[in-house]
C-alpha cells in the first residue's frame, strides 16, 4: 500500500493505458467481453482514485502525492505530479464519469466496440494527466493529446454532422491552445532571464516578475486558450455542435470533465502567473460570464432538441462559475470550484437521460415526446431529481455551489450578481418546461406506446450521480474542507505577488469578503 500511495498518480495516469494493452488481446468480435472488461477496468481505476480522497490530508494547501523525476533537464522539464483540494475532486470526477460512460454505452455503441472502449480509456489517461501535472510542458502535452481520442469519438460514433462537429471542436480548441502556448513560453523565457535557470515547474514560475502591460497581453493569450475550453461567450459555438452530434458517452465526458479544464487552467495557471492583470481584467471577464449566463439561458428556452438544450444550459452554468472565480472572494471561489464538480454530476446525468430517451424513441426532438412518466415512472422520477439539481433546488448539490457564488460575488459586483441571479429563474423556466413536455401531457407519438422503463444496468449507471446530488446538497463539508485551504492560499498568493499597493489592497479586500 505504501508503494501504491507513493506512486498513485502515476498509476492513475497509466493504468488506463495498461488496460488498453489488455483489451488489444481480446477478439474484436467478442463485444460482450470488450464492454464488460473495459467497464471493470475503468471501475478499478475509479476505486484507485477513491484512495486519493481517503488518504488526502484536509486542512492544508500543500500539494500531496507528489512525484518528481528529471525529464528534459536542459530545459528544466520534469515529470512533476501533485494534487491539491481542487484537482483531487476533478480527478475522481473524471474516473467516475468514465466508468459510467462506458456502462451507459452498452446499448448505443454497436459498431467498432473495441476501438470505442480503447479510445475512452486513452482519453481517461490524458484527462487525469492534465489535472495531475505541475510541469508546464507535461500539462500542455496531456492537454493537447485529449483532442485526439475525443475527435474520433465524436467523428466515428456521433450522429448527423458528426465529422463537422469533430473538426470544429479540434480547430477551436487547437487554435486557442497554440495562443496559450505562446504565452506560457514567453513566461518561461522571462523567468530564465530573471533567474538564469530553465524551469517549467509551475510553482517556480509563479515567482516570475512581469510588468503590468506585458501581463495584460500574456493574460489575453492564456484567456483565449482557457476560455474556449470553458467555453465562455462568444467562444462557445463549438460546444452545441459537439454535444449534439457526440454519442452519449462523449457528451457526458465533454460536459462532465473537458469543460472543467478551462476553469482549472485559469485557477492553476492564468490567475497565479499573472495576478495583477487578472485583477484588472476581472470586471471585464465577469461581464462576459454574466452575458454567458443570460445568453445560455435565453437560447436554451427556445431549443427544440434535448441535447442542444442541455448543451446551452452548460454555457449558462459555466458563466456562473466564471463569475465566482473572478469575483475573487474566498466564498465565491469555494462555490465556483464546488459548482465545477456539481456541474459535472448534474449535466452528466442529464446527458445520460437524454441518451436513454434517444435509444428508446430514436429522436431528441422535444415535440416527439410526451406522456413518458406513465410508461417509465422510474426514469421520470430520477430525471426529475437531476433537473431540480441543475436548477439549484435547496437540498440538492446545485444550490450549494450557486449560493456560495452569489453570496461571495454580491459585495463587490452587486449589479452583475443580480443579473446573474436571474439565470437561476430562467434555468427553472427552460428545464421545467422541457420536463413537462417530455414527461407529461398525452402520448401523441405511436412509437412511445411501448416505451420501456429503466433497466437494472441503467439504474446502476445513474444512481451514483443521484446519490452525489443528494449527499452534496445536504452535506458539502467533506468537499469544502479540502477545497477551502487551497482557495485561501490561492488568494494569499495573489496578494503577495501583487506589485502595486492599490491592486494588493483590492485583492486583500476580496479575500476577506
Amino acid at each position: 500500500m505504501d508503494f501504491l500511495l507513493s506512486h498513485i498518480l502515476t498509476v492513475l495516469i497509466f493504468f488506463p493505458l495498461v488496460s488498453v494493452g489488455v483489451l488489444l488481446f481480446v477478439d474484436k468480435n467478442n463485444e460482450g467481453l470488450l464492454r464488460n472488461l473495459s467497464t471493470i477496468l475503468s471501475l478499478v481505476e475509479f476505486l484507485i482514485s477513491v484512495l486519493l480522497f481517503i488518504y488526502f490530508k484536509p486542512g492544508t494547501y500543500q500539494f500531496q502525492f507528489v512525484e518528481r523525476y528529471s525529464w528534459i533537464s536542459s530545459f528544466g522539464a520534469s515529470y512533476f505530479l501533485g494534487i491539491d483540494g481542487v484537482s483531487l475532486f476533478l480527478i475522481i470526477l473524471a474516473t467516475l464519469l468514465t466508468t459510467l460512460s462506458l456502462l451507459s454505452s452498452y446499448r448505443y455503441i454497436k459498431e467498432h466496440v473495441k476501438e470505442f472502449v480503447i479510445l475512452m480509456l486513452i482519453l481517461e489517461t490524458f484527462m487525469i494527466g492534465t489535472f495531475a501535472s505541475l510541469d508546464v510542458l507535461l500539462f500542455y502535452l496531456f492537454w493537447e493529446f485529449m483532442l485526439i481520442p475525443m475527435y474520433f469519438i465524436i467523428g466515428m460514433w456521433g450522429t448527423g454532422r458528426r465529422v463537422y462537429a469533430a473538426v470544429k471542436f479540434v480547430l477551436y480548441t487547437l487554435s486557442g491552445s497554440l495562443i496559450m502556448l505562446f504565452g506560457l513560453i514567453y513566461i518561461f523565457i522571462l523567468h530564465f532571464d530573471q533567474t538564469g535557470n530553465f524551469t517549467l515547474n509551475i510553482v517556480k514560475l509563479y515567482n516570475t516578475r512581469i510588468p503590468l502591460g506585458l501581463q495584460i497581453l500574456l493574460f489575453i493569450a492564456l484567456f483565449l486558450g482557457f476560455s474556449i475550453k470553458v467555453p465562455v461567450f462568444p467562444f462557445h459555438t463549438w460546444l452545441p455542435d459537439a454535444h449534439t452530434e457526440a454519442p452519449t458517452a462523449g457528451s457526458v465526458i465533454l460536459a462532465g470533465v473537458l469543460l472543467k479544464f478551462g476553469v482549472y487552467g485559469f485557477f492553476r495557471f492564468g490567475i497565479p502567473l499573472l495576478p495583477e492583470a487578472s485583477i484588472i481584467l476581472a470586471p471585464v471577464i465577469i461581464v462576459i460570464g454574466v452575458i454567458g449566463v443570460l445568453y445560455g439561458a435565453f437560447v436554451s428556452i427556445v431549443q427544440k432538441d434535448l441535447k442542444r438544450l442541455v448543451a446551452f444550459s452548460s454555457v449558462s452554468h459555466m458563466g456562473f462559475i466564471m463569475l465566482g472565480l473572478f469575483a475573487m472572494s474566498a466564498i465565491s471561489i469555494d462555490g465556483s470550484i464546488l459548482q465545477l464538480i456539481n456541474h459535472g454530476i448534474t449535466t452528466g446525468a442529464l446527458f445520460l437521460f437524454v441518451g436513454m430517451l434517444y435509444e428508446r424513441a430514436h429522436s431528441r426532438q422535444i415535440a416527439d415526446f410526451g406522456g413518458i412518466a406513465r410508461k417509465a415512472p422510474i426514469l421520470a422520477s430520477l430525471f426529475m431529481i437531476s433537473v431540480l439539481a441543475s436548477i439549484g433546488l435547496p437540498g440538492l448539490n446545485g444550490f450549494i455551489g450557486e449560493f456560495l457564488i452569489l453570496i461571495g460575488a454580491f459585495k463587490n459586483y452587486m449589479i452583475l450578481t443580480i443579473f446573474a441571479t436571474s439565470g437561476v429563474i430562467f434555468a427553472a423556466v427552460y428545464l421545467l418546461w422541457m420536463f413537462q413536455r417530455v414527461m407529461f401531457q398525452e402520448i401523441t407519438n405511436p412509437a412511445l406506446e411501448n416505451f420501456e422503463d429503466m433497466n437494472l444496468r441503467e439504474i446502476i449507471t445513474i444512481m451514483p450521480l443521484i446519490l452525489l446530488m443528494v449527499f452534496i446538497g445536504f452535506y458539502p463539508v467533506p468537499f469544502l474542507d479540502r477545497i477551502d485551504p487551497t482557495v485561501v492560499h490561492f488568494l494569499s498568493q495573489l496578494n503577495r505577488h501583487a506589485f502595486t499597493l492599490g491592486t494588493a489592497a483590492k485583492i486583500k479586500g476580496m479575500s476577506n469578503a
